[in-house]
């Protein structure tokens, strides 16, 4: 349980942290903070000590092709943002995330049939 509290924590100091840096002058930094492996660290360790190295690296190798969702989330959200409201914004850029997502579990089911 202390250590769920502690996952947990460590969550809330991210969300805390994006807010006070986007109140600063170096605002931009912010959108650096999610990208910090805070619920990374916590999968990897989970499934390297639970499953193994090998189920390690291919937690590993889907992160890494896990990038083109959130590649696709930032694209939308900085082209939208010239033409829609915030909540418009948001709300599509989550859409092609979600959608990207479920293109890319597809997608790595069919191709690594083995690690699922």
């Amino acid at each position: 349980m202390f250590a769920l509290f502690l996952k947990s924590l460590l969550g809330a100091l991210a969300v805390l942290l994006i807010a006070l840096l986007s109140r600063s002058k170096s605002f931009f930094i912010a959108g650096l903070v999610p990208l910090f492996p805070t619920f990374a660290l916590i999968a990897h360790a989970i499934v390297g000590g639970e499953r193994g190295m090998a189920e390690l690296r291919t937690t590993a190798l889907f992160g890494l092709w896990s990038l083109a969702p959130y590649g696709i989330y930032l694209l939308m959200v900085y082209w939208l943002s010239l033409r829609c409201s915030l909540t418009v914004t948001l709300a599509s850029a989550t859409v092609a995330w979600l959608g990207a997502a479920g293109v890319l579990l597809l997608a790595w089911t069919r191709l690594f049939p083995a690690a699922h």
